[in-house]
């Protein structure tokens, strides 16, 4: 294992993490439409009760992202969540709202009552994949942050990056192609949340419901989506010169790393084919309610495509636009090669650690969420 196949291996298991974690946000899909889809309080709550078995998933999986980052591309950790701080925390505080909206929603001594906490939710719902989305756009769009590796022998302040504005990321928001991206995230969780519910929870209103909202989901989504996408494949893309570490404006770069990587863009078309077909087939046959697997598979390759795309083929993923020369690339923000080589071992393990998380899952819906489980259990929220 060379140093240079470790840090292309462990760009993609974060972005093998990266799409887990968008398929895992058909929880915050599923909660964006709590008031939309139910029609009273009983649906209203096989809706949270199942969302709520799976929540744990998500928050588990992107801290997981985080800390994969950080051990493997401190740079891109430090430049990012320390100077982009506010687009963090403001999703952090999101999820942290939804731990908090589970468990107290029905809690004795609520004074608030159980709708304050939906309302969190829903927040959250919309919140999340909304700044998630935006902050993964600025891996194609680029940040305005600066990097002095010189000031790390600055003894009064050897902080080798910062924002070169005060709005702490949240200048991201100012672009629209950012905003674009985010909402296509939002709609896509709306998408899978529609068809995890239709799969779990076994109630024919709630179903009919959410096959009606799959389908202006899915509109939307593939009309924001398919903009964003040609859009980065037509623009000048950053790339870097693998000899001399020097980043520059390549024409269509993106267009030509998935030509140049043929077999990432035949996974990325695979995963558009079985996206495409859950939504399809789930639409038609009135009695399918397994779309979300082939939907979910397609979105994990579509996401791991694209951060691929972004990461690999000689290309700064993490482009500055205050200071070109400040863009991270792979070789520039990793960690070093014992680092990488003794995580390389350690995540050998991960394939049983999913074996756990899949009899977990299989575990928790042995049965489908229904009206008499809800009205029954004293447990649910």
């Amino acid at each position: 294992m060379t140093y240079a196949f470790m840090q292309h291996y462990w760009w993609f298991l974060v972005s093998l993490l990266g799409a887990l974690l968008v398929f895992l946000m058909f929880v915050q899909g599923a909660n964006s439409m709590i008031f939309s889809l139910s029609s009273d309080e009983t649906e209203r709550k096989m809706l949270i009760n199942s969302t709520g078995r799976k929540w744990e998933f998500t928050f588990t999986t992107l801290v997981t992202f985080g800390g994969a980052f950080f051990a493997s591309f401190p740079l891109f950790y430090s430049t990012s969540f320390g100077g982009a701080y506010w687009l963090w925390m403001i999703i952090l505080f999101s999820f942290v709202l939804q731990a908090v909206s589970y468990e107290f929603q029905n809690k004795l001594g609520n004074i608030f009552g159980p709708r304050l906490f939906q309302w969190f939710l829903i927040i959250n719902g919309i919140v999340g994949p909304l700044l998630l989305g935006g902050a993964v756009a600025t891996f194609f769009n680029g940040s305005n942050f600066v990097i002095d590796k010189d000031n790390i022998i600055d003894s009064m302040q050897p902080i080798i990056s910062r924002w070169a504005n005060d709005s702490n990321g949240l200048d991201a928001l100012l672009d629209p192609w950012n905003l674009i991206f985010g909402l296509s995230v939002f709609f896509l969780a709306r998408m899978l949340g529609v068809l995890y519910i239709i799969n779990n929870v076994a109630d024919d209103q709630l179903r009919a419901n959410a096959r009606k909202a799959l389908v202006g989901a899915t509109i939307t989504f593939l009309v924001l989506f398919l903009a964003f996408l040609v859009r980065t494949l037509l623009k000048d893309g950053f790339a870097y010169d693998p000899a001399t570490g020097v980043v520059f404006l390549e024409p269509m770069k993106y267009l030509h790393n998935l030509l140049d990587m043929w077999y990432v863009l035949i996974v990325l078309l695979a995963g558009v084919v079985a996206l495409l077909y859950a939504v399809v087939r789930t639409v038609r046959e009135a009695d399918y309610i397994k779309g979300i697997w082939p939907a979910g598979i397609g979105v994990v390759l579509v996401v791991l495509c694209l951060l691929l795309c972004a990461g690999w083929n000689n290309t700064a993923y993490y482009p500055s636009n205050a200071d070109i020369a400040s863009s991270l690339s792979i070789v520039n923000s990793c960690s070093s090669e014992f680092t990488l080589r003794t995580m390389t071992y350690v995540s050998f393990i991960i394939p049983f650690v999913l074996a756990y998380i899949v009899y977990a899952w299989w575990s928790i819906d042995k049965k489908k969420i229904d009206r008499e489980e809800i009205a029954s259990d004293d447990h649910a929220y």
